[in-house]
C-alpha cells in the first residue's frame, strides 16, 4: 500500500458506526453540500473539474468552527516549504 511506504499506520473504524470516524463523516457530508450538489453541472467532467479549487478554498481559506474561524491550513506550519 502506498501509504505505508510513505510512514503512515491505516487505522480502521468499526463498520457501520460512523460515529467512530466522525471528522471523515463531516468532511464527506461537507463536500457534498458545498461541492458536490451546490450547483448544476453540465457534465461529470465539469465537477471533477471544480474539486481542485473547491478543495484548495476549503483547506486555505474557509474558517473551520473547531479552529477558532481558521482555515485548516493554519494548522499545518510550513507545509510548501516556502519559509526555512
Amino acid at each position: 500500500m502506498w501509504i505505508t511506504t510513505a510512514g503512515i499506520t491505516p487505522k480502521r473504524t468499526r463498520p457501520y458506526r460512523p460515529q467512530t470516524n466522525g471528522k471523515v463523516e463531516r468532511f464527506n457530508r461537507t463536500l457534498l453540500e458545498e461541492w458536490a450538489y451546490s450547483q448544476l453541472y453540465l457534465s461529470d467532467t465539469d465537477r471533477r473539474r471544480a474539486l481542485p479549487h473547491w478543495l484548495h478554498t476549503y483547506n486555505h481559506h474557509r474558517g473551520h468552527t473547531a479552529l477558532a474561524g481558521h482555515p485548516p491550513i493554519s494548522r499545518v506550519p510550513n507545509l510548501t516549504g516556502q519559509y526555512s
